[in-house]
């Protein structure tokens, strides 16, 4: 299964494609869309619009797997991510990539284990899982890898019962 991980955001979205199978992951792809600060709103959001479309068309995903939004305190940069991801949700549509969210305690829960865990642990176990050489960076792009982990064991355990994760055989549950 190829999966393409999603973390929405205006600025910056971060992008992290993976194949898993037979309880392996094959790092394909991973990266950021960047969009300038001094362009307009819209320019941004057709920017991440058209880099999406492309994206998605080069890696050819069976499935995009993207962070559910909350806040907290900030709602002006809420809306505005959730109008970059009402964007990125329209590409994943129009090319018929089935699209999975999920929250960030639910990716801290299946990277690591525990759905408190320190963002440099969720970092540290996407590296050790893709067998990568450093954390990627920016942090969007480790975010979205991690999502894509996610979706792979999420996936799995729905269509498979409870068999052990990477994560498990390793001895880190």
């Amino acid at each position: 299964m190829r999966i393409l991980g999603i973390d929405p955001g205006y600025a910056i979205v971060g992008f992290g494609a993976v194949e898993y199978e037979h309880n392996n992951f094959r790092t394909i792809q991973y990266g950021s869309i960047t969009t300038p600060a001094h362009s307009s709103f819209v320019d941004r959001l057709q920017e991440i619009f058209v880099d999406m479309q492309t994206l998605i068309a080069n890696v050819k995903p069976d499935a995009m797997a993207i962070e559910t939004l909350f806040f907290t305190t900030n709602q002006k940069t809420v809306i505005a991510v959730a109008e970059a991801r009402g964007v990125i949700l329209l590409a994943a549509r129009l090319a018929n990539v089935p699209i999975f969210e999920y929250t960030p305690l639910q990716v801290k829960q299946s990277v690591s284990g525990y759905g408190k865990a320190p963002k440099k642990q969720v970092q540290e176990m996407t590296k050790t899982l893709l067998q990568l050489k450093e954390i990627p960076k920016p942090d969007d792009t480790a975010d979205a890898l991690a999502m894509a982990i996610c979706h792979a064991y999420s996936y799995r355990s729905k269509q498979f019962g409870v068999a052990k994760t990477k994560r498990e055989e390793m001895g880190y549950l």
